[in-house]
């Protein structure tokens, strides 16, 4: 029931409230979202507007790019200002600067020299609103997604880790176009060497295929620790008929449950295959005796190695310069005073006597020479 209605009075029914400044930034909100086809409910929660590139160099001075942060918000509520410029600092803060500023859907750019180059943000047509998260409230749900992601690896490990046994074939890879059919027909002799076992072969949506082990009949029993033994021992002969047909590109041990999930691969309970694990696996290289080098001779590598030790030094020396390189606030200032400076050491110049050669010289000299 409406307030105050009742049946001889409307109430206020007919009545509405007006609209303050908080009800037309929302009405303005949804008529741009609107206009930019813009899901509201995809900007909510966990979504974070900035990249990741930003959110690691916020984790890297937080105190300072929070003060960065509320310039960018003052400027872009200010709809009278179109251009931002900060005072001279160094690089690794200007790109911080440059990319928050492509975030906030901000122009920007790198202004004079070194050591007075700043950075200037300019608001263009493509300019519409600032973030409503911070970047402080997007790490938070950054870290919080990080601690899930971990979470659920942590699940997986623990799924892997257990001791169910064996109980179906994995094929990965399969070749194109095999059929059910073509497989238990090329595998028939291997399925069919374990009585009172029977397999089906079923299609994941992963595009892999399994062979699960079972029951010939209802009446039959049989133990899991049976049907692990006996996949074990099919498992050569398999792999040997796969790969001798090119059925798949591999053939692995797998635990299912009863919908076909799998909860277990023989190949995760080996440890990580890749990197170096992969290359050590491999035979190794042939070994072979160690050349003599003749007297005064000097190793390619030992050359190299000098060489290389020599630029990496230059490297760090020039980074060392960059970095003792002090940072000026009030570059206008500076500017001013080598300015002053220059003149100063022209003026000099001039009182010793180190006037420049005017046009009448030039042309004694000329006449000289000629006669």
């Amino acid at each position: 029931m409406k307030c105050n209605a009742s049946k001889v009075s409307e109430g206020n029914t007919k009545r509405s409230l007006s609209c303050d400044d908080e009800c037309a930034r929302l009405e303005r909100n949804r008529k741009l979202a609107l206009a930019l086809n813009i899901d509201p409910a995809a900007h909510q929660d966990d979504h974070v507007p900035y990249s990741a590139e930003t959110l690691r160099m916020f984790r890297e001075n937080s105190k300072w790019a929070q003060a960065q942060e509320r310039e960018f918000r003052v400027f872009a509520a200010d709809q009278a200002e179109k251009r931002l410029r900060f005072k001279p600092m160094p690089s690794h803060q200007r790109a911080f600067l440059r990319s928050l500023a492509d975030d906030f859907g901000l122009d920007s750019e790198s202004m004079d020299p070194e050591p007075h180059r700043h950075v200037a943000v300019f608001k263009t047509p493509r300019f519409v609103m600032a973030p409503m998260k911070t970047l402080a409230e997007c790490v938070r749900i950054r870290q919080n997604a990080e601690a899930a992601a971990a979470s659920a690896i942590e699940e997986q490990r623990r799924l892997r880790s257990n001791n169910e046994a064996y109980n179906a074939f994995l094929l990965t890879h399969p070749r194109f176009g095999l059929t059910v059919e073509e497989l238990r027909s090329d595998l028939s002799v291997q399925l069919e060497a374990t009585p009172g076992l029977a397999f089906d072969i079923s299609f994941l949506p992963s595009e892999e295929i399994v062979i699960k082990g079972k029951p010939a009949s209802a009446s039959t029993s049989i133990s899991p620790s049976s049907i692990e033994a006996a996949v074990k021992a099919l498992k050569t002969a398999i792999a040997s008929t796969i790969s001798a047909k090119r059925l798949a590109s591999s053939c692995q041990l797998c635990t299912l449950d009863s919908s076909l999930n799998i909860l277990r691969r023989e190949l995760d309970m080996s440890g990580n295959t890749d990197g170096w694990s992969r290359v050590a696996a491999k035979a190794a290289a042939p070994r072979s005796a160690p050349q003599q080098l003749g007297v005064g001779e000097k190793s390619v590598y030992t050359v190299l190695g000098s060489r290389l030790k020599e630029a990496k030094k230059k490297k760090e020396e020039v980074e060392k310069a960059k970095v003792d390189e002090p940072v000026i606030d009030d570059w206008e200032e500076e500017v001013r005073r080598e300015e002053e400076q220059s003149l100063e050491a022209v003026d000099q110049d001039t009182s010793l006597g180190n006037h420049p050669a005017s046009n009448d010289d030039l042309l004694d000299v000329n006449a000289m020479t000629n006669t």
